[in-house]
């Protein structure tokens, strides 16, 4: 890249920090025009900002009183989303927002107002969703390599103790302290990449996922939260296409992320740390990269598209509806999340909390494509069904 692109970045600390370390590794600290934190001190960039007198500014829009930007990226909080893209917006800069989307569906279509009245992108931080390796593979299956998609599947397992549920105020809460809407959970915060990417993989275009029409959901929690910090789930996509999404942090030890999608060619697989493998029918092989691999694509795409003056972009606020109406519809399902039964959970030394032979359990339902509840585990509850009605779509 040759031209320069005016960064404001929202959110120094935190995962803001990601953003950071991957411009500073580019070389493109010095197109930062401005950060935005209350508690900037808290970035291990706090030093650097005041070495390059980069600006700091407590709110968005003071920012924008003084200065302007070509891309804003909003790496605050969930509740934080949508206030604070749609300020960016509305002041004419692009915007890479972290996922989800935001807390609710109504600020999720504001959102996406702002978005076509101001002409600016909007893109939504799923990492998979701007790899090379995952673009490349849904462009063959919108382009029938495969043939038609039959089901998929995914887990992942990924243990957090204590100190990550305690980490914050708004932890693993439905509402922030205004009461703004969250709903943080393992679904809808660290692992919510890879139940977006079954609907996003199999959209029939490639700024679009494929279209929910149905749930099934067992939530569950072993820690003291108030949404869930395990699931299962089996979505339906409006052309009958099943898809499970087995996810929990009450398990020791990590695994995953995993996925395996069934077509009527071949049937492509991924486990972490390696390529993502399609197997024909008749023998042959194609492989793609490794998406996790390619985290940080996100901010190239955006970059380049900001430069290009490109107003489509490769995860858009229309591609992540799925997910957004699915954690919607979870939280729809239960006025309250059960815990697991005392008996099967317990604490380690390193304040991890976990439920005994959880990570078998959900292993097994995976390989036989079934929720817990199914598998007649004795701490599971009968799965809630919901149909998403017609016209829950804006586009």
């Amino acid at each position: 890249m040759t031209q320069s692109c005016g960064i404001v970045i929202v959110g120094a600390a935190g995962y803001g920090e990601i953003y950071l370390e991957a411009l500073q590794k580019r070389n493109r600290l010095g197109w930062i025009k401005g950060v935005v934190d209350v508690l900037p001190e808290r970035s291990t960039f706090f030093s650097v900002f005041k070495q390059m007198n980069i600006p700091i500014y407590n709110s968005l829009k003071s920012f924008y009183e003084v200065d302007t930007a070509d891309l804003a990226i909003v790496a605050t909080p969930i509740h934080l989303h949508a206030k604070q893209a749609i300020t960016a917006m509305l002041n004419g800069s692009n915007v890479l927002c972290e996922k989800p989307v935001a807390g609710s569906l109504q600020e999720a279509e504001k959102m996406r107002e702002v978005q076509h009245q101001t002409g600016c992108f909007l893109a939504i931080g799923f990492n998979w969703s701007f790899s090379e390796s995952i673009y490349q593979l849904k462009q063959d299956i919108i382009d029938g390599l495969y043939g038609a998609p039959i089901r998929g599947k995914t887990i992942v397992m990924w243990p957090r103790n204590e100190d990550y549920f305690n980490r914050s105020d708004w932890a693993g809460k439905y509402f922030g302290p205004n009461d703004e809407p969250i709903f943080d959970s393992i679904a809808n915060n660290a692992t919510s990449h890879f139940f977006h990417h079954l609907f996003f993989v199999l959209g029939e275009k490639l700024k679009l996922s494929a279209k929910l029409s149905k749930l099934d959901i067992e939530l569950y929690r072993a820690n003291p939260i108030e949404t869930f910090d395990t699931c299962a789930v089996r979505a339906k996509t409006d052309k009958s296409v099943e898809l499970f999404y087995l996810a929990s942090h009450a398990v020791e030890e990590e695994y995953g992320p995993e996925f395996e999608l069934e077509f009527e060619k071949a049937t492509i697989q991924y486990n972490n740390g390696e390529f993502i493998k399609a197997a024909f029918i008749d023998g042959a092989e194609k492989f793609y990269g490794d998406p996790e691999k390619e985290h940080m694509n996100k901010l190239n795409v955006c970059i380049q598209a900001t430069i290009e003056n490109h107003k489509e972009i490769r995860c858009s606020i229309d591609s992540t509806y799925s997910h957004l109406l699915g954690i919607h519809y979870m939280h729809k399902a239960f006025t309250s999340i059960p815990f697991f039964p005392s008996e099967y959970i317990r604490k380690d030394a390193n304040r991890l909390i976990c439920v005994d032979g959880l990570d078998e359990k959900l292993k097994e339902c995976y390989r036989k494509k079934s929720l817990p509840s199914e598998m007649n585990l004795p701490w599971a509850k009968k799965y809630k069904t919901i149909t998403v009605p017609e016209g829950s779509y804006p586009y």
